[in-house]
């Protein structure tokens, strides 16, 4: 559909002005569990502002998109498990036709001797090997890497869709410039796109996956953000590949690498 068929879902919010850490201070006076960075619990912020009304009515106000499914096909609604799953803040899916398990973890970079069942007991440190696991759902190997990134870029995402292939990379990054949604085939790095901000897309063949933005919504051509960002994404992944990832999925023990000195 052409980019002015159709009117984009926007959503207004509020914007205070906050010190840095104002709200994790007040949670903690006031006996509310928090974390020293990432993501803060909605209702840890509603209650801050439910207590501090004058802040949010001298807040400034933006706009963004959310993405939602205009034709039939996989929905950001169908991911909205993923804010609240095992994942993190941190995290890569790669979807890989045309490669089994084995050969999917050779390509992002395990040896043999790296590749074992990884269990509830594994997950990605610093001081550690990155864990990632493998499984099959119909014609494709589902990769997922906990608190990584490596098979997103054009490095490992290449090799991943060569002879013929292809490879569909979704990464979250919350503590990064950007989230990443890639797709490779036949070893050609064909779009690699900023999923909160897609007018910022470039690779071999940009606007190659510009069908699937119009479908949820979202306008290639504005300069718009994207307020489900990685739900949006892994939509168009679903989209482009026919394979739906579900909490399931997530489930250990699974077959997978440790992959050491991955930091």
């Amino acid at each position: 559909m052409p980019d002015a068929d159709f009117t984009p879902l926007r959503v207004t919010y509020r914007t205070p002005k906050l010190g840095r850490t104002q709200i994790r201070d007040w949670a903690r006076a006031n006996g509310y569990p928090v974390s020293e960075r990432g993501r803060i619990a909605p209702e840890i912020t509603e209650a801050f502002f439910a207590a501090h009304p004058e802040i949010l009515e001298q807040a400034s106000t933006f706009e963004m998109v959310r993405a939602t499914a205009r034709t039939p096909g996989a929905s950001p609604e169908d991911y909205g498990w993923e804010k609240g799953s095992g994942l993190g803040d941190i995290y890569t899916i790669v979807f890989v036709r045309g490669l089994d398990e084995h050969e999917v973890l050779r390509r992002i970079g395990a040896a043999d001797d790296d590749i074992r069942l990884i269990t509830d007991e594994d997950y990605s440190q610093p001081e550690g090997p990155e864990i990632i696991t493998v499984r099959r759902i119909e014609d494709w190997t589902i990769a997922i890497e906990d608190c990584g990134w490596r098979a997103s870029h054009m490095e490992a995402l290449c090799p991943l869709s060569r002879d013929g292939g292809q490879a569909v990379a979704v990464m979250r990054h919350d503590y990064a410039a950007r989230h990443r949604l890639a797709y490779a085939v036949d070893g050609a790095y064909l779009t690699d796109i900023d999923p909160t901000v897609p007018r910022r897309r470039h690779g071999a063949d940009p606007d190659r996956l510009n069908r699937h933005l119009r479908e949820l919504g979202i306008d290639p051509a504005a300069d718009d953000h994207i307020e489900n960002a990685i739900p949006a994404a892994l939509a168009i992944a679903s989209r482009i590949t026919n394979v739906m990832i579900t909490p399931q999925h997530l489930r250990r023990p699974a077959l997978g690498a440790a992959i050491p000195g991955a930091y």
